[in-house]
């Protein structure tokens, strides 16, 4: 099997310009024979690096809610069909899809963290939102759920690949894992904001752990990609200039790294994997099958959708 993850920067808070970036990447990716396509965390519009890098809690703050509201108003939303594009290419190219992006809540006024799954043949599969943001994302995105802990069957050309997806630290929720293991993946796409030392650890665990390939996908945002007029960016330049640099990887079933993108460099990072590696790691360990004890753990994963509210007319 052919898997890539799009180690590339954000067209950072326009949401057209960058699922423009996402078409030219799968069309690349489509033209080099990839099955599997991993895009970063949030990667539409853009990762929210401001909350690390500026006076991201400060109460009733203009250039604060300024960003938030320019933030908003540049998420995705679904129900609207502001993915149809990417749908319609994924299918014409034949490839599986995972895409980071912010998707507006149906209040219009919050943003999740999700990563929507686009089969190639049924179109959007799932849509994971981040089940708990992490540290200063906590500002700008509202807590998930566990609707989107679903694994797929990838449809490549030689049979179905069962496959997995999780946004960030939740590759660190061991239950998160375990719910994701315990339906069979051989391939976990995993999704970051952009960096090696957070991405390294975590990415070979998995692998590790799942017995599985991760595909790891990490975003580059470099000063030359902040909007000139964004409220905080005189705040974001104080810290530096770069806020994320990729660490993208493809790591093996035994903690291997197959391929690791340069750091700080915008490029897709496509390698070939045997899927006979993960059925020969599991021969000393399965961690849903014959290395679990379900008769001394019960676990439950509660895969409703919530929702604010429940209307009958």
């Amino acid at each position: 099997m052919k898997v890539a993850a799009a180690q590339f920067a954000p067209a950072y808070l326009d949401r057209a310009a960058t699922l423009d970036r996402v078409l030219a990447v799968l069309g690349d990716a489509g033209a080099q024979g990839v099955e599997l396509l991993v895009f970063p965390e949030t990667f539409v519009p853009g990762y929210p690096s401001w909350t690390d890098h500026t006076d991201a809690s400060a109460f009733d703050d203009d250039d604060q809610k300024s960003t938030f509201a320019r933030y908003l108003d540049q998420s995705v939303g679904l129900a609207r069909g502001d993915l149809d594009t990417v749908v319609t290419v994924a299918a014409q190219l034949g490839v599986f899809v995972y895409l980071g992006i912010a998707e507006r809540s149906a209040s219009g006024g919050s943003v999740y963290a999700s990563l929507v799954a686009i089969d190639p043949v049924a179109g959007i599969v799932g849509v994971h939102r981040k089940l708990k943001p992490t540290f200063g994302e906590r500002l700008v995105w509202a807590d998930g759920a566990g609707a989107g802990l679903v694994a797929h069957d990838c449809p490549p050309v030689d049979g179905p690949v069962r496959v997995s997806g999780l946004n960030c630290w939740e590759n660190w929720m061991p239950l998160a894992r375990a719910a994701m293991w315990a339906q069979g993946p051989q391939v976990h796409a995993a999704t970051w904001p952009g960096s090696t030392a957070t991405s390294r650890d975590a990415s070979r665990f998995a692998a590790l752990e799942g017995r599985v390939f991760v595909v790891s996908a990490g975003a580059i945002l470099r000063s030359e990609d902040l909007p000139a007029d964004l409220p905080v960016r005189d705040q974001m330049l104080e810290h530096g200039d770069a806020w994320a640099s990729g660490g993208s990887m493809i790591v093996a079933p035994d903690g291997r790294i197959v391929a690791h993108a340069d750091d700080g460099t915008e490029q897709l990072l496509v390698a070939d994997i045997d899927l006979a590696e993960v059925r020969a790691a599991r021969h000393n360990f399965d961690p849903a099958g014959h290395y679990s004890r379900p008769d001394v753990f019960d676990f439950h994963v509660d895969r409703r959708r919530s929702n604010t509210a429940t209307f009958r007319d």
